[in-house]
């Protein structure tokens, strides 16, 4: 009061300002009163007379504001302040509502609203400031809470540096505030808090310790607004505050970056860019701000990006114009951008780079140990980080090279697919700006001693970040080292084998002609890759990687590749087929090699036929055999194309027969030797049907195999039994054969015994193969020593002229038919014999009239 009465004394009013103070005076002495009622409705009468009042007089007066308002300060400060004062305590809300509403219209029509600080501001902190700032404050309604702040808002506004000696009433509202179930309550208080800072810089930081806490706690609100306005208040509350909360607050920064709300995140870029930029000491706190800021490099949306790199940029340049001295040298022979660097237009300006630099090696342990956190965001921010910063970091990363690739090698096995892309990148930029001697050392030993899908994305990635120059002398290298057996054969695993290939890949998008001297090694890469790709479904991408290589090595395709090394490849294959068994990767990897060949098969015959004997012999693995099996009938279906290419099969057909066929179609108990001998005699007839057979070559194969032959006609599988038919039918049908009438004899009843067959197709088969040794004997002038058969098989096939199947009946018509011609005679007696015996005469007729139409035997 004694300040008040010394300001009013310090400047006494002129006359009229007299007057109208006088006048004011008088008329608030008949209102006030009223406050005093006991009456609810009294006392909310007298304010709302008072509200009249106030809002009826003009705030500032066209002749002169600072009049006006010096005429009021002192009714108000002597008369009016007080008693509103006292009726923020009024037990009726609306009361307490009015009382606040006059308290505002009276700060701002005081010439000095500074004076009333000393009552205001406890007067606030006793309504809105509990014992603990967790308690609920004694002001129950939540919007009188929120005018009650406005109204300190207004206050510091109004106060400036004169509100530093309430500074503690203003905290202590604040801290319970900030901490209000009304979310408007925090949002506003949050704005008070800046505001203070900014009004009261020289003595905030006293204080500013204790809002942290508070703000903290609210940072993680529902409401995004709210997060928003904490996160700025903090910037502000730090920036004018104590340096040492810092530390308090980054992890909850770090975890805003993660919001769903882009406005949130953007919030956060913002703050920590501008405690880049003008933060006391923020020299100190580089390491820990930089990672934040960088982090929204990446972000979803593209405005919070480029807020980032805008804020970046001007943090670069200031810390570069702050330390022009020490950078002189590298501003004056600025160096170029690395020949390989990935985006020499946008290379980011020298002073970021050199913060960068200087904090990789406090930011980056945290960054790879993130890289590995259980938290699948955390893990996704930290993999993109850390391409920015090796972005940043070009060169400099050599030093720290063994900790990136341990980190990259999780990284890239992480379940998280935009992990493993960043990590990739991050990759990329190694091989962009480290030395290839460096890093191959490291990753070849790494993978020789652990070989693993991540490993193989690491390598490939920084291959296809390297340049070609720098490149160019380790090509055999790379491809000698992928090629070994206990790497290139781990690619039966699906994403192994893709990430096998993408090292293939690169080396040839790369090197392009030079990879020419390492074509075989990547050609064994390659089949390995395609081998276990069955399951896996990569032989297109393999094929395509294929063609590349066709395309570096200035050929028309991959045909020509093979043709140029399916023999070396043949021989790396062979060195170790006496200790194959089914399982061995080779015998995929000779799938690969002998389908794909082509032409080029026809001049590996002394390499292929060898390997083929040695490895179907009986003693071997039958599962193996029965793969080889199918090896084989696929390229002798088209031999002329594949094996005898060069018409060189027949010198190895002997061999074939002999060594090869005849062993795997003896009859050995057991379901895999009949699957044996069912592959055996799928791949004879491969052969008889691919046509690249002569009759004489033909004739020894019937007289080497049909004694087998005949035997397999007995067999369980009924494709074992269809097959046989049409092999023994094609013996019959040879030109050229000599077959004497003890080995015809010898062929029929294997075939009588098939017409009772459970498959109709076999039952045709062997009808078709009948009709065909009939014509033979017919051929070979065999009939008068085979009569007494061939009476036998007339009467065997009437029988079946009668059977229930029509298709069987047609063609055992057929074969009578065209057996008529031998003994005509004998079969009408045969017919006539047994047609009344039969359900339906109608095919015995149509014979005898076949066979009655036939012109006399000469």
């Amino acid at each position: 009061m004694a300040a008040l009465v010394a300001a009013e004394a310090a400047a006494p009013p002129g006359p009229a300002e007299a007057a109208e103070a006088a006048e004011l005076s008088r008329a608030l002495s008949r209102l006030l009163p009223g406050l005093e009622a006991d009456s609810k409705l009294g006392r909310r009468r007298a304010l709302e007379a008072l509200q009249h009042l106030l809002e009826a007089r003009p705030e500032a007066p066209a002749a002169d504001p600072a009049a006006a308002a010096a005429a009021f300060q002192g009714p108000w400060a002597r008369l009016l302040l007080p008693r509103l004062l006292r009726c923020l305590a009024d037990p009726a809300e609306g009361c307490r509502a009015l009382a606040a509403h006059l308290l505002g219209l009276g700060l701002r029509r005081a010439a000095r609203p500074r004076d009333a600080l000393p009552r205001l501001l406890p007067a606030l902190a006793a309504r809105l400031a509990g014992p603990e700032p967790a308690r609920r404050p004694p002001e129950a309604c939540e919007e009188l809470r929120l005018a009650l702040v406005q109204l300190l808002g207004l206050a510091v506004s109004l106060g400036g540096a004169a509100l530093a000696p309430y500074l503690d009433d203003a905290v202590r509202v604040l801290r319970c505030t900030l901490l209000d179930p009304f979310a408007a309550v925090r949002r506003e208080s949050c704005e008070c808090a800046a505001r203070l800072a900014r009004a009261t810089p020289d003595h905030f930081h006293m204080q500013s310790e204790s809002l942290i806490s508070p703000l903290m706690q609210t940072i993680s609100h529902q409401h995004w607004k709210v997060r928003v306005a904490v996160i700025e208040a903090t910037g502000t509350v730090i920036q004018f505050g104590s340096g040492k909360s810092v530390d308090d607050v980054l992890p909850h920064f770090a975890q805003r970056l993660f919001d769903d709300v882009p406005q949130v995140r953007q919030a956060v870029t913002c703050v920590v860019g501008g405690w880049l930029l003008s933060l006391r000491d923020r020299y100190s706190f580089f390491h820990k701000l930089i990672p934040l800021l960088l982090s929204s490099f990446d972000d979803d949306v593209p405005e919070v990006a480029r807020v980032a790199a805008n804020l970046w940029e001007q943090v670069g340049l200031q810390w570069q114009k702050e330390n022009e001295e020490d950078l002189k040298d590298k501003l004056d022979f600025a160096s170029p951008a690395p020949a390989h660097h990935p985006s020499p237009e946008n290379r980011p300006a020298l002073g970021c780079r050199e913060l960068v630099f200087r904090s990789l090696s406090k930011i980056l342990p945290a960054v790879c140990h993130d890289i590995t956190d259980w938290v699948a965001g955390t893990r996704v921010k930290a993999a993109q980080l850390l391409a920015v910063l090796l972005l940043h970091a070009e060169d400099h990363v050599t030093q720290h090279l063994e900790l990136l690739l341990r980190t990259l090698l999780r990284a890239c096995a992480d379940e998280e697919r935009a992990v493993v892309s960043s990590a990739a990148r991050s990759a990329e930029l190694i091989g962009a700006f480290v030395s290839p001697d460096v890093f191959l050392k490291l990753l070849l030993s790494v993978l020789r001693k652990s070989p693993s899908p991540s490993g193989l994305l690491v390598l490939a990635s920084v291959l296809r970040g390297c340049p070609r120059e720098a490149l160019q002398p380790h090509v055999k290298g790379i491809a000698t080292a992928l090629a070994q057996p206990h790497i290139s054969q781990g690619a039966e695993n699906h994403l192994y084998g893709e990430h096998l290939l993408l090292c293939v890949q690169a080396l040839i998008a790369v090197c392009r002609e030079d990879c020419r001297g390492s074509s075989l090694q990547l050609m064994e890469v390659l089949v390995t890759v395609m081998a276990s790709s069955g399951a896996t479904g990569l032989g297109d991408k393999v094929q395509e990687t294929m063609d590349a290589l066709a395309t570096v090595e200035s050929v028309d395709s991959s045909q020509d590749l093979y043709r140029e090394h399916a023999g070396p490849l043949l021989e790396w294959l062979a060195a170790s087929h006496h200790d194959w068994t089914v399982h061995s990767a080779e015998l995929l990897q000779l799938d690969v090699v002998v389908t794909h060949a082509g032409p080029a098969l026809g001049e590996l015959l002394p390499q292929l036929i060898p390997v083929l004997r040695s490895c179907l012999q009986p003693a071997r693995d039958p599962a193996m055999r029965l793969q080889l099996f199918s090896i084989l009938s696929r390229v002798l279906l088209r031999a002329k194309e594949t094996v005898d290419s060069q018409g060189q099969l027949h010198s190895y057909l002997d061999t074939l027969v002999k060594d090869i066929l005849v062993p795997n179609l003896q009859w050995h108990a057991g379901r895999t030797a009949a699957a044996i001998r069912t592959a055996a005699v799928s791949c004879l007839w491969a052969l008889i049907s691919s046509e690249s057979l002569s009759a004489e070559q033909l004739r020894e194969v019937q007289e080497a195999l049909t004694p087998q032959i005949l035997t397999t006609l007995e067999e369980d599988a009924q494709v074992t039994r269809l097959v046989s038919c049409r092999i023994i039918d094609a013996f019959m049908k040879a030109s050229g054969a000599v077959v004497g009438p003890d080995e015809l004899v010898k062929v029929y009843p294997e075939l009588l015994k098939r017409l009772d067959d459970v498959s109709n197709d076999v039952r045709l088969a062997a009808a078709s193969t009948l009709a065909t040794w009939l014509r033979r004997v017919e051929s070979d002038g065999s009939k008068s020593c085979c009569q007494s058969d061939i009476q036998h098989l007339y009467k065997e096939l009437l029988v079946h002229l009668d059977d229930p199947e029509g298709a069987v009946q047609d063609a055992v018509l057929e074969v009578l038919k065209a057996g008529s011609v031998l003994f005509p005679d004998l079969l009408v007696r045969e017919t006539e014999a047994v047609i009344h015996k039969h359900r339906s005469p109608a095919h015995c007729e149509q014979l005898l009239q076949h066979v009655q139409a036939l012109p006399p035997a000469p």
